[in-house]
């Protein structure tokens, strides 16, 4: 049974985005989702764990991306799911994710850019219905800035090159960070150790390196 917090927010905002349901609907599974979220902060102070040892930004902050596209040219690039999730922070169906159950060797990166985010060795499985990781792959990969919508409080997860929506982080994760960086599928390509990368992730690299 899934218990993590992002489970019922998640749904809500896919029956919002995909079937314009009723007020009551939302309403439900907004209670729903502000309680569970609470149930995970509870749950990482239990595990000492919180988000005071992260550089979490305001959630008005101006960040210049080195990678900066027009709107129209993220149209071009993305899909339109994955333009969805990852420039105007949609999250796709718990349990329906490409990369949640793939453990193989390997690297994820950023399908906005290419750019290098998370490694295998730091994926677990949370049993949220979407790829957790403990870790990014550096630091800097990522950028975490404040999600107070709804009136929750949770940290969203941006790549460091472009500022594309990734996911969230929640203080329930396993050691050695205590932290579950919850992360879209959508937002991510993954690349087999040993496999040739596709062109983006090259292009990437070619440019910026690992």
């Amino acid at each position: 049974m899934v218990k993590k917090a992002d489970f019922a927010f998640s749904i809500s905002g896919y029956y919002i985005y995909d079937m314009n349901s009723k007020i009551k609907i939302f309403g439900l599974l907004f209670f729903v989702s502000a309680a569970t979220v609470l149930l995970s902060q509870s749950m990482g102070k239990d595990r000492g764990s919180d988000w005071s040892t992260l550089e979490v930004l305001p959630e008005d902050v101006k960040i210049e991306y080195p990678i900066d596209l027009s709107e129209r040219e993220w149209k071009q690039r993305l899909g339109e799911f994955e333009y969805y999730v990852l420039r105007e922070k949609g999250t796709e169906r718990a349990f329906t994710g490409k990369l949640d159950k793939v453990y193989e060797e390997g690297t994820f990166y950023s399908a906005a850019t290419g750019q290098p985010l998370f490694s295998s060795e730091a994926k677990f499985n949370s049993g949220t219905g979407w790829p957790s990781f403990f870790e990014p792959i550096d630091p800097e990969a990522v950028v975490l800035i404040e999600d107070n919508k709804f009136f929750m409080r949770r940290v969203e997860v941006v790549d460091s090159s472009s500022g594309s929506h990734l996911g969230h982080v929640f203080p329930d994760g396993p050691a050695p960070t205590g932290l579950r960086y919850c992360i879209n599928s959508a937002s991510l390509i993954f690349v087999p150790k040993g496999a040739d990368p596709p062109q983006i992730v090259q292009d990437y690299l070619a440019r910026y390196g690992e």
